[in-house]
């Protein structure tokens, strides 16, 4: 079993930061990387609302240095899943991967949310030509354009009165006759003249080559299928936090985010977390970047008042 003084889980923008701070701690943290190194801005054509890019920065181009920057100080990268912890025992705490076994004496937990998807055909493929879980990271990008949003609830709504400060027509397409958004949120989407709704009606389909061009709908009422050209297609149907191989491990809220309080701390002593696993609100690079970084800092912290591994190993 290979023991670790600190064990990042994940490598999004909270990951790579908290192993940023704790290798230049000298505390040679090692980052178990999931299923995708950078997590969901590795597949976002352009970030241009970071600071300091003032042209933008690719999102695989920010990941590459984020990872290299925490790499000249000294962290390592495991291209490997965690698939199992055992947090109840305290420090050191266990980690099992598809391939490893660890213990740690801190854990800082960054595995990340990822966006609830359609399912449909096109959807994976078109992703980052005209497919988005994000209106403030691409909206930008579809200024003039005619676009369609899907989803009715608040985040939906919130997108779609964002988007239309780019698009110049956002179609919310929502499977319910009405909205499940906050009433406030309502009456500002049906007061923009810029923002139109396809009621009682599904996705089946996106559609386009090199870029999206059009959705197939489905009418829920009549079972009518049919194309609607769009320029973009903005989906909006949740998230869920990465949260399941932490069940029984960590206080976790209904929908499993993680709950922490200002310290970045866990209700396990010793066990952090940082970015979208227990933040539902921002989902933002930057937010991440903070919170990552307040996690290292109050993991080194932690571990400073700890006796030493090896004045506990001797006591025993």
């Amino acid at each position: 079993m290979q023991k670790e003084r600190v064990i990042v889980i994940g490598s999004g923008p909270a990951g790579l930061t908290a192993a940023l701070y704790t290798a230049r701690a000298q505390l040679d943290p090692l980052v178990i990387v999931g299923q995708q190194l950078g997590g969901q801005v590795s597949i976002t054509h352009d970030v241009e609302n970071y600071p300091g890019f003032v042209d933008g920065v690719g999102g695989p181009e920010l990941v590459d240095l984020m990872q290299k920057q925490a790499e000249r100080f000294g962290a390592r990268y495991e291209y490997d899943e965690v698939v199992a912890v055992d947090f109840t025992k305290g420090s050191p705490f266990y980690v099992k991967t598809h391939g490893n076994e660890y213990t740690a004496d801190a854990v800082i937990v960054t595995a990340g949310a990822s966006p609830k998807k359609l399912g449909v055909p096109g959807e994976e493929s078109m992703t980052g030509l005209g497919v988005s879980y994000c209106g403030t990271c691409d909206g930008f990008f579809f200024r003039g354009k005619e676009i369609v949003v899907v989803g009715g609830g608040d985040s939906a709504i919130e997108e779609a009165l964002f988007l239309t400060r780019f698009a110049s027509k956002v179609e919310v397409i929502h499977r319910r006759d009405e909205l499940r958004a906050g009433v406030h949120l309502q009456e500002r989407a049906f007061a923009n003249e810029k923002i139109s709704f396809i009621w009682n009606t599904e996705v089946r389909e996106i559609r386009g080559e090199g870029a999206v061009s059009e959705v197939l709908l489905r009418n829920r009422e009549t079972g009518e299928e049919y194309v609607h050209p769009t320029q973009g297609c903005f989906i909006f149907i949740g998230h869920y936090p990465n949260s399941n191989f932490l069940t029984d491990q960590l206080a976790m809220d209904e929908q499993g985010y993680l709950l922490t309080d200002e310290l970045m701390r866990t209700n396990v002593p010793g066990i952090f977390a940082a970015g979208e696993l227990q933040d539902p609100v921002y989902r933002q690079v930057a937010t991440s970047v903070g919170q990552g970084c307040a996690a290292g800092m109050q993991a080194e912290k932690w571990l400073s008042e700890q006796p030493e591994p090896e004045a506990v190993a001797a006591a025993d």
